[in-house]
Order: structure tokens, then sequence, then C-alpha cells
């Protein structure tokens, strides 16, 4: 088990936390695979009203692009598509990773990263966080995660507990104990219409952070799903509502 790093001055939506990082997992660009599961969160960047405003017309609504999951699994490989079948293109970063950590786990070079500027101009939206670095040190898995660009309100609580739940996942398929994490930002900012939220938040006293337990049973990254995660004791206080700015 293992302190989970969600917050508990505001709720969150933790299982569309995992869902999203489930959806990067296995590569997906299609938001409307999350719609179904009541996620919404990329609805706004990729509506047919946004898509256009980039050019991007040819995109059906919900179509993403090759963003964060298919740079983690597919790094620059032609894009075809939400559809299309990408098996064998491009590089498998995350599957490199996990082969590092099992095999080589003193590298250096242990890197993820979601940032093609060869294919930036085919995204609905450039990743934010841009870079994950795993290390092992005494039988325990640690990730530096770098983001370019923080919305301190609604991003940056998602992506710390995001980046957690990743390197307890990396852990357990790889026989090692989760470490912790390290979370540097490169533009950490506020916008005008989170600032009543945000002092909300900051009057309210936090609670000690969850534990979460996760199958050990399971073996290949793709296949955790909600359930295999057990999260105890979270204590928090109640949600707090914003927009997201696109």
């Amino acid at each position: 088990n293992l302190e989970i790093l969600t917050l508990t001055t505001k709720k969150m939506f933790t299982r569309g936390i995992l869902e999203e990082l489930f959806w990067f997992i296995n590569s997906k660009v299609d938001s409307k695979i999350l719609e179904s599961k009541k996620v919404k969160i990329w609805v706004g960047n990729s509506s047919r009203e946004f898509l256009d405003s980039l050019g991007l017309t040819s995109y059906r609504e919900g179509e993403c692009g090759p963003i964060y999951g298919y740079q983690w699994r597919h790094f620059n490989a032609e894009y075809k598509g939400a559809d299309a079948d990408y098996t064998g293109e491009g590089i498998d970063q995350l599957a490199e990773c996990i082969n590092l950590i099992k095999n080589s786990p003193n590298s250096r070079r242990i890197i993820m990263s979601g940032w093609n500027p060869c294919q930036l101009k085919e995204m609905c939206l450039p990743p934010c966080h841009v870079l994950y670095q795993f290390y092992v040190n005494d039988g325990k898995l640690y990730c530096s995660m770098y983001q370019r660009s923080g919305d301190m309100f609604l991003g940056i609580p998602f992506n710390i507990a995001s980046t957690s739940f990743l390197t307890i996942m990396m852990a357990a398929i790889t026989g090692l104990k989760p470490g912790g994490i390290t979370h540097t930002i490169g533009d950490a900012h506020i916008y005008d219409d989170h600032i009543e939220q945000v002092c909300t938040q900051l009057s309210r006293k936090p609670y000690l952070f969850p534990k979460v337990y996760v199958n050990q049973d399971v073996s290949k990254i793709e296949d955790f799903k909600v359930s295999d995660f057990n999260i105890e004791n979270y204590t928090c206080h109640p949600r707090i509502s914003a927009k997201m700015n696109v």
C-alpha cells in the first residue's frame, strides 16, 4: 500500500483520473471512449468547433490526434486517424521504460516523452505533462515528471494523482515497491475565473492522504482497470466546480 497523492482540500474524480490514464496507456485518442464512461474532461478540446478552429476539419468530433498516449506507445508514427491499427509502428516508449526498469534499473535513460514537435499541429492540444523519468533505488520505483504548463486549480491536481497512479502501476508490474514522485512545473498559472475557487480551497485544512492498494496479479500495464484499485480512507472536503479553459 502507498499514500496516493490525491488532494483532500476538494473531492477528486479518482475514477476519471484512472480512466484517462488507461486511455493514454492503451494509446487511445478518441474522447468519445471516455465520454461513454462519463468522463468528459476532453470534450472541450475535441468539440467540432474547437477542432475546426485549429484547422483539423478532417477529424471527427472527439478525435484528438496523436496526443499523449499515442506518443507514449507509437512515438512519431504517421498519424492515420483514430481508428487505424498502429501495431508495431513508431517507438513504444512505455514498453521500453518497463524493459529498462526490469533489466537495467540503474539506467539514466528510463524516459518517456510526449513532446513531439513533428506532430504538434496534428494534436488538438500540445501535451502539458511532457516528460517522465523513472529511476530505481533500494527496490523502490520513483518518477520525476516535468510539466511545461499547469492549470493549478483544475489540471495540476489531476496530474499529481495520475503520475502517482502510473508510478504505482509501473512498480506493480516490475516487481518493485512504489517510492514517490517529483513534479516540476515550468509555467504554473491560475486563471482569473478560478480565483474564487482557489481562495475557497486555500481556506480548507488538508486531511491525511488516502492509501491505495493495487491488484498485484496484473502482469501487463494495458490490463489494469478501475476495479484493480482500492482507495481507502479518502477523507476530503466537498467538490469545487470551475470551468475548464480551452
